[in-house]
């Protein structure tokens, strides 16, 4: 018998069927996170939005209350994705961004079935849209370190709650790495100079 490449499941998350969800990217809220530094967590996210746009991956950007506190998106978000910049889903105090027909809707026309999600802060704008998408039938891969919360102890009890509902907890190496399978393929040289950004200059 012919045994499966490991990676040949229903379940391999790939650039045909995969959409990116930022959300809640913006400077206020970035701000107020304490269990990661400011940039790291920035990079991440950013990695994410340039590698969704170097494998045509559908990237859905949403804010929360732009115009107060929590600030408008990483103005970096406009300069990787224009489009998606300009077609983000602003939300007027909706906590679970699902709970936003318009992001719902936005998300359903990727015609995506596995979902990227990244948001700020962990404990509150990561966690509701991922439970409520693992609810609706989605494999999520959660990419914790694109994030981040005010309290380490905060950002634990919202990895592990997310990981118990059946998500799998990544990072943004180990996902891009996901994305890209093989360095040697053509999604693999889109991707490798993404990583290469995210590795400490010496």
């Amino acid at each position: 018998m012919t045994q499966q490449h490991p990676t040949a499941t229903a379940e391999a998350f790939t650039p045909d069927n995969t959409a990116i969800l930022l959300i809640d990217h913006q400077v206020g809220t970035m701000g107020w996170v304490g269990s990661i530094a400011f940039e790291e967590m920035k990079a991440n996210a950013l990695a994410l939005a340039k590698a969704a746009k170097a494998l045509d991956i559908p990237l859905v950007l949403t804010s929360s209350m732009e115009e107060y506190a929590q600030g408008p998106l990483l103005a970096e978000l406009a300069d990787i994705a224009p489009a998606e910049f300009a077609a983000r889903v602003q939300r007027q105090g909706v906590v679970n961004a699902f709970d936003d027909k318009n992001f719902a809707d936005a998300v359903t026309a990727t015609g995506r079935t596995h979902l990227i999600i990244a948001g700020v802060t962990n404990d509150v704008c990561t966690v509701f849209p991922t439970l409520t998408a693992l609810e609706n039938g989605h494999p999520v891969q959660v990419v914790a370190d694109a994030g981040g919360s005010p309290a380490k102890i905060a950002d634990e009890i919202a990895i592990r709650r997310m990981d118990k509902a059946g998500a799998t907890i990544t990072s943004t190496n180990q996902l891009l790495a996901e994305l890209a399978h093989n360095w040697t393929t053509e999604n693999g040289g889109k991707i490798i100079d993404i990583v290469m950004e995210l590795l400490p200059q010496q």
